[in-house]
């Protein structure tokens, strides 16, 4: 039998509530296909700091190294001014343990869900692949006269070679295998027959922000003539990318870009493919430590109400098996996602489901 040790982080909020859901789906698939988790509990979080002021000790970053995965519930506290955590806990681990792909799948499970006129499943299913240790938020920068009528805030997106070149890797890599050779919808006849078998798009700015995009758009063609020649690719600038999503999510099958752009890209597409509730991501070090998250916040006015949605943190579990290796168990769990969201719920809105948390968690682990 497989053994995995896993850290769970439940975090504020709902966080601890919708991870629960999660752990109770994974138990049950693991037992079927013969793996085993062994999870070790983190009290990291709001009240953790509240009471000790500190969001995150050295000697734990040092223990997670050693999990090959991170299952995270939420981190945000309404007692907490806004950054203290996410800086200290979330931003940190993604940077000390170089999760530097933060991976996000947008698929639409369920038409009814999608704010698109007329857009089916098969219209919106492509990944972001967002570079995730760089861009604005390194926080190089600072004031100047701060505090004076000429105060200057000067924030600053650091981009390296090798920052940007092992995130164009991955996503041309990710392209390349997504599909298991078979070719995307979205490709020409004349792409097919180049034996092109998917897309990368490029999102950026290279019209305004001439010094980091430029380096992105000579990194990405470069590595794409050299190494990765059957992956088709297109650019598109930040601001026509929004509205493609919205338009002609079709279009898409994987897209790259930087920390800042894939932070506000995969919100809009968590909205595409049915909203926060179902939306999760991955912290991704592809040859060390991972996290795994639904990507809604904390929601603490649903705290202990029962009636917050766990589909997308029973998602994040899925992912975290695929990521381990375990692709068979990964996609009963999302097929099991998938029946319960077409057949079962009514909504996938916080109070909106017509069932509690709880009964979600059991109505996915009973259909595995």
């Amino acid at each position: 039998m497989k053994s995995y040790n896993i850290a769970v982080m439940g975090g504020d909020g709902t966080g601890p509530e919708v991870v629960r859901e999660a752990i109770k789906v994974l138990d049950v698939t693991t037992k079927k296909f013969g793996i085993k988790l062994n999870y070790t509990n983190y009290d990291l979080g709001g009240e953790r700091y509240l009471k000790t002021n500190e969001a995150l000790p050295d000697s734990v970053v040092e223990e997670l190294r050693k999990f090959p995965a991170i299952l995270l519930g939420a981190i945000g506290h309404p007692d907490v001014k806004p950054g203290i955590l996410e800086k200290g806990i979330l931003l940190r681990l993604r940077f000390e343990l170089e999760q530097y792909i933060n991976l996000r799948p947008v698929k639409l499970y369920d038409e009814r869900f999608c704010p698109l006129k007329d857009k089916q499943p098969e219209d919106i299913d492509f990944v972001v692949v967002r570079e995730n240790n760089e861009g604005l938020y390194t926080g190089s920068g600072g004031f100047v006269f701060k505090g004076t009528p000429n105060e200057i805030a000067i924030q600053e997106s650091v981009n390296t070679r090798r920052g940007v070149e092992r995130c164009l890797r991955y996503a041309f890599e990710l392209a390349q295998k997504r599909r298991g050779g078979k070719p995307w919808k979205g490709l020409k006849p004349d792409d097919t027959k180049k034996g092109q078998a998917s897309q990368l798009t490029l999102c950026g700015k290279t019209n305004v922000l001439t010094y980091a995009f430029d380096l992105w758009f000579r990194a990405f063609n470069e590595i794409g003539e050299k190494d990765f020649k059957n992956v088709k690719r297109d650019y598109a600038h930040v601001d026509a990318t929004t509205m493609w999503f919205v338009k002609n999510p079709e279009w898409f099958d994987v897209i790259v870009t930087d920390n800042m752009f894939g932070d506000i890209i995969t919100d809009l597409g968590a909205m595409v493919q049915g909203g926060m509730g179902i939306a999760a991501g991955g912290n991704i070090n592809p040859k060390g430590t991972s996290m795994f998250e639904p990507i809604g916040g904390s929601a603490p006015k649903y705290t202990n109400l029962g009636v917050i949605n766990p589909l997308a943190a029973i998602c994040a579990g899925q992912m975290m098996l695929d990521f381990l290796g375990e692709t068979e168990a990964a996609q009963a769990i999302e097929k099991a996602v998938i029946g319960v969201t077409r057949e079962k719920v009514k909504s996938l809105a916080a109070g909106k489901m017509g069932y509690t948390t709880s009964q979600i968690g059991d109505l996915v682990a009973s259909a595995i």
